[in-house]
């Protein structure tokens, strides 16, 4: 079998960022899962014995801390400090732009509009820094069932979607008096949605590599399902079927931003083999 890899796929700058901070910090608690791929988390524990903690009452005083790529809401932010001042930050700064534009603009009494999906630890952190209540829609539709006022500024998630971006983007442009655009999706996640749009369109199956609980591999499979029907989400190597590939000649890989090159290897080596 045949493999083409997209232009543009697997980890992110924040990622990678995230990794070094954690690799270089042994038996650290991170706040919640680091990046939203188990199959890494399990590496940084048997490597580094660096482990989750949900629970920031239950992380033990003076602790080595690590705050996840996806940031946590500020009042979370406040109680860990108390409990150590051990404190690595590895939010991504793609998601501390959000983070400081909702801060600001909500003071300054826009209705912060906020395009994703309101239960992701990213959104949670974001929300957090509003001073005022903001509307989390997950689309056009959920928008127009919104109460919108007069005065808005819009971000968005990082890993969500441009084209749906722009839809709400010319919704509230033409229905708001005052409408403030912030595109803080994140260049990564444009480049690898772009380049596995352009790879469905050419293979007979596209196989996408990433955490089923990662919102922008969910986004590559989603886009990439548009233009090539035979299209399949897997974590890891193990959940490939043979049949899958019958009368196929070649096989599209795209891979999550949270996805490392020694997994995404390893689909890669199992798909060559196959006839």
């Amino acid at each position: 079998m045949k493999v083409k890899l997209a232009k543009n796929y697997g980890f992110c700058f924040g990622v990678r960022r995230a990794i070094k901070l954690a690799e270089s910090k042994p038996n650290g608690i991170t706040l919640g899962p680091l990046i939203h791929n188990a199959k890494e988390i399990e590496r940084l524990k048997e490597h580094f014995n660096v482990v989750v903690n949900e629970n920031i009452q239950e992380i033990p005083q003076d602790s080595e801390v690590i705050i996840r790529t996806h940031g946590i809401p500020k009042q979370d932010l406040e109680l860990l400090k108390q409990k150590t001042k051990n404190i690595t930050d590895a939010t991504c700064p793609f998601v501390t732009k959000p983070q400081e534009i909702c801060e600001k603009m909500s003071a300054e009494g826009y209705q912060i509009i906020i395009f994703g999906d309101e239960k992701h630890p990213e959104v949670k952190g974001v929300m957090s820094y509003c001073k005022n209540t903001p509307l989390v829609i997950e689309d056009l539709m959920s928008l127009k069932q919104g109460k919108i006022q007069e005065k808005v500024a819009l971000i968005s998630q990082t890993t969500k979607n441009i084209e749906s971006f722009l839809q709400i983007v010319d919704f509230l442009v033409r229905n708001c008096a005052e409408c403030r655009v912030f595109n803080t999706i994140c260049n990564a996640t444009f480049d690898n949605q772009e380049s596995a749009r352009n790879l469905a369109k050419e293979v007979d199956i596209m196989i996408i590599v990433g955490g089923k609980n990662s919102s922008n591999t969910k986004q590559l499979y989603n886009i990439s399902k548009e233009y090539c029907k035979d299209c399949y989400l897997i974590e890891d190597y193990l959940e490939l079927q043979q049949n899958w590939f019958d009368g196929k000649k070649l096989c599209g890989i795209s891979a999550g931003a949270s996805t490392p090159n020694w997994i995404i290897d390893r689909v890669v080596q199992d798909i060559e083999k196959y006839n």
